[in-house]
């Protein structure tokens, strides 16, 4: 059996789309996390981008996590994306569609005053509108089949449990369906085991040092 290891960073939601993926497909694998703000030589002579996540499959390294996901699908079992051709072009828009939304986020936790945190949060309102306008089903995205978008929005939801913690954004107050979906991600193991315990005092560490709008909100909650 060829080994799988998995390079990974401890806040990358990138990253965290192919643990849960490998985690829903049962498939054994190793991990190994690497600090990309001092990165090692051996892992700057793999990466082409100098990102993670990476799949080293034996020798052979696949890099850019939309390829992964890609490569997990045609190899392991069991399918985690719809059979039908046009559910699945769907299927892979939404995924799109979240990384989008993790843009999104890195302008919301960059955003260095209250005036374009504020813009920030709008934008994220209505991108979270269209998702509540997209869900017909539960528990998952579209029923009972935990798909790809699930684990492509897994992570998504995670920053927002931590921004929870010292802020009230209001960007979910009047989307019961995202509501819902996001309660239903928090409590799947594969999601919840995609990062370490100690994730969101890693995320508050680095929100603190944006020296941001959002940074200046986590003080003062420290602070009170």
């Amino acid at each position: 059996m060829t080994t799988l290891t998995l390079v990974s960073s401890h806040l990358c939601p990138y990253v965290q789309r192919a643990a849960i993926a490998l985690a829903e497909k049962g498939e054994p694998f190793e991990r190994i996390y690497v600090d990309t703000a001092d990165k090692p030589d051996w892992f700057k002579a793999i990466s082409p981008l100098g990102k993670v996540p990476l799949l080293k499959v034996g020798d052979a390294v696949i890099f850019e996590s939309a390829v992964i996901l890609e490569y997990l699908e045609d190899t392991v079992a069991p399918k985690l994306h719809p059979v039908d051709p046009l559910t699945r072009a769907d299927h892979r828009a939404w995924i799109e569609f979240g990384s989008t939304i993790l843009n999104d986020i890195g302008g919301l936790y960059n955003a260095p005053d209250e005036r374009s945190f504020n813009a920030k949060c709008a934008v994220l309102s209505k991108r979270f509108a269209w998702i509540e306008k997209r869900l017909k089903a539960d528990p998952w995205f579209d029923g009972s089949s935990f798909s790809l978008v699930d684990a492509v929005f897994g992570p998504i939801f995670r920053y927002f449990d931590v921004f929870d913690g010292f802020t009230d954004l209001g960007i979910f107050a009047d989307k019961p369906k995202v509501s819902r979906w996001r309660a239903a991600l928090s409590t799947r193991p594969s999601v919840r085991g995609a990062v370490q315990p100690d994730y969101p005092e890693r995320l508050r560490q680095f929100i603190a040092k944006r020296n941001s709008h959002l940074s200046t909100l986590l003080a003062a909650k420290a602070a009170a």
